[in-house]
């Protein structure tokens, strides 16, 4: 093989620019193609721009709990309260914790800021009740027939229907309690008949004031010389209200974001004492509730614990005070003599079934634990929950903002306005000192603008990324931040030129030089924003993920762009020429003879041979 000729620069010197061109281009058109395909083709704009409510929350403690407010307990806060901004059919809330004891939401316009207030300000209900009958979410629920007929043919015989088809109501999979304990959560069952379910048990009707556990032993109620006094000592609901639940069970559509919300806000407005009809959380079930057993606030503690002793995995374990013991082992005892899914009781969250274990006996001793199926996350979250109902925790809306959209529209405007000012004070500059060389950054900065605009939009939708005013205000810093880099390249390739050598030397040997330069001015900037995004919260996070990302771009564009650009041009005869136009004309530019056309001095004769 024969060897390389000395001083032959290797085929790799340049690359091959116009396939790293045609790379970037690809990518340009992929990502305006995908911000089509999203149906989005503007930047998802934050609340200080398209209007909206922005209120902060105070924690405080409540009495005898000093030291309620912790990390724990106000991450769980907001998980609470971004549900519930959710049920509003608010999708862009921002909801997070600001130093040790306040709570920013920032809900965009179009939302009731009154509604959103009464939601974000209260404390979250937490409540145990008994189920009285579970329907699919997707069905309609059986509708109820005095005849024998219409029990028949849902399959069950008589008036509380035929046990083995009740037993089928309880899934494989349904969650359990007990003393040492089990549950989890279940898929929904098809309910029996609202008549047949309520008949069987024994809950009080809404109207009655007893709960629950006095319900079905209340035979020697006292006479409180009320009119309704016969209605609690007959438990069974009446015929009108049988009617009334059956209509707002088949009412009731858990389905959709919309019907899920509607139905937890009634819920959740409903008096202890009534029976309610509710949704599962995940969607697969709707129910019909009786009056509360145990309020949230009986239980002292719960955690998430994995069980590797008797292989039940992940289990969420709870504790009652005195008083909620006492009535959860009465509810209990009670349901663990009924059938499917007569034996369950729902952990009810702001109008919300999040959880229906089934007993199997009566729990005493004031602790609980919930297991059957769960994930490290689920348990996590279902104890949470239960730590929250007890949480001793309410907040103060200590400030509350509104911002119209066409205040945010003029501060989109000022911003857009002082972001072209910038830009076109850089295009004269580059303009009048680089002349030709201008074409390239223009193009540069034009790539960029591309890539940046397309991400953004796709960050709306993929992450719901916001642009508001401190963001605009990094994409005008980073104008700034693209065209430095460019100066530094067309320097060190001007410097080259005036130590004398021709331009398609001068683009290749001012690289390496400009890389470094560039790579370092780049990860300063980036350090910088990656810091401020992460100790500040807020609005300041759009300016700091703005400025990371457009810092990113920069070297995306420099790298993939600018240079192999450069590298295409200085081929061209109207750079490679060095004419004046150029803006590397070798006279402006103060450069030395050309190395190649130096000549060697010549031997000195001797005088002998002369």
């Amino acid at each position: 093989m024969a060897a390389p000729k000395k001083g032959r620069r290797s085929p790799g010197g340049q690359g091959r620019p116009g396939r790293v061109l045609v790379l970037i281009l690809i990518a340009m058109v992929a990502l305006t193609a995908g911000m089509f395909a999203s149906g989005r083709t503007t930047p998802r704009l934050g609340i200080d721009l398209a209007g909206g409510t922005s209120f902060t929350l105070e924690a405080k403690n409540e009495p005898g709990k000093p030291n309620a407010i912790n990390q724990t307990n106000m991450n769980t806060a907001v998980g609470i309260i971004e549900r519930r901004v959710n049920g509003l059919g608010v999708s862009e809330a921002e909801v997070q914790t600001q130093g040790e004891n306040h709570i920013i939401v920032n809900i965009p316009k179009g939302t009731n800021a009154k509604q959103a207030r009464e939601q974000v300000g209260t404390t979250a209900k937490l409540g145990f009740r008994p189920v009285l009958t579970i329907a699919d979410a997707a069905a309609p629920a059986p509708n109820p027939s005095p005849s024998s007929s219409a029990s028949d043919k849902d399959g069950k015989d008589g008036k509380n229907g035929d046990k083995s088809k009740d037993d089928k109501t309880k899934p494989s999979g349904s969650p359990s309690a007990s003393a040492s304990a089990s549950a989890s959560a279940s898929t929904a069952p098809k309910g029996r008949a609202v008549s047949d379910a309520l008949k069987a048990d024994g809950t009080p009707s809404p109207n009655a004031t007893a709960s629950l556990k006095d319900g079905a032993k209340d035979d020697k109620a006292k006479d409180d010389k009320s009119k309704d006094k016969d209605a609690k000592k007959d438990p069974t609901p009446s015929p009108a209200d049988i009617a009334a639940l059956q209509k707002k069970l088949e009412a009731l559509d858990c389905t959709t974001k919309e019907g899920m919300a509607a139905a937890s806000k009634a819920a959740a407005s409903a008096l202890p004492t009534d029976t309610i009809v509710a949704c599962k959380r995940d969607g697969s079930a709707k129910e019909i509730l009786g009056p509360v057993a145990v309020e949230g606030t009986g239980v002292t503690d719960a955690d998430a614990v994995f069980d590797s002793q008797q292989g039940k995995g992940w289990i969420v374990q709870l504790k009652f005070d005195s008083s909620g013991s006492k009535k959860f082992a009465d509810i209990t005892g009670q349901l663990a003599t009924k059938a499917p899914p007569q034996n369950q009781f729902a952990i009810v969250l702001d109008g919300s079934v999040v959880s229906d274990p089934s007993v199997s006996t009566s729990i005493a001793g004031g602790q609980a634990e919930i297991s059957g199926g769960f994930t490290q996350e689920s348990a996590r979250d279902l104890a949470n929950v239960l730590s929250y109902g007890a949480l001793p925790l309410s907040f103060d809306v200590v400030t509350e903002q509104t911002v119209t959209a066409a205040l945010g529209g003029e501060q989109l405007r000022a911003g857009l306005l002082a972001g072209a000012i910038g830009l076109i004070l850089v295009i004269i500059y580059l303009v009048a000192y680089y002349r030709g060389l201008a074409l390239v950054a223009l193009a540069s900065l034009l790539c960029s603008a591309i890539l940046t605009y397309t991400i953004m939009v796709l960050l709306g939708e993929a992450i719901q990324f916001a642009l508001n005013l401190p963001a605009v205000c990094g994409a005008i810093v980073a104008i700034g931040i693209t065209a430095d880099s460019f100066i530094v390249y067309f320097e060190r390739i001007r410097d080259e030129i005036r130590e004398g050598r021709t331009l398609r030397p001068a683009v290749e040997r001012g690289w390496p030089r400009a890389r470094r330069t560039i790579l370092v001015s780049d990860f300063v900037s980036f350090l910088a924003a990656a810091v401020l995004f992460i100790v500040t919260v807020g609005k300041v996070q759009g300016f700091a993920f703005t400025l990371g990302l457009t810092t990113l771009l920069d070297v995306v564009v420099v790298f993939f762009f600018t240079k192999p650009l450069m590298t295409l041009l200085a081929r061209r005869k109207f750079f490679a020429s060095g004419h004046p136009w150029s803006g590397l004309d070798p006279k402006r530019l103060g450069a030395r003879p050309p190395l190649r056309a130096r000549r060697r001095p010549s031997a000195p004769v001797d005088p002998k041979e002369a």
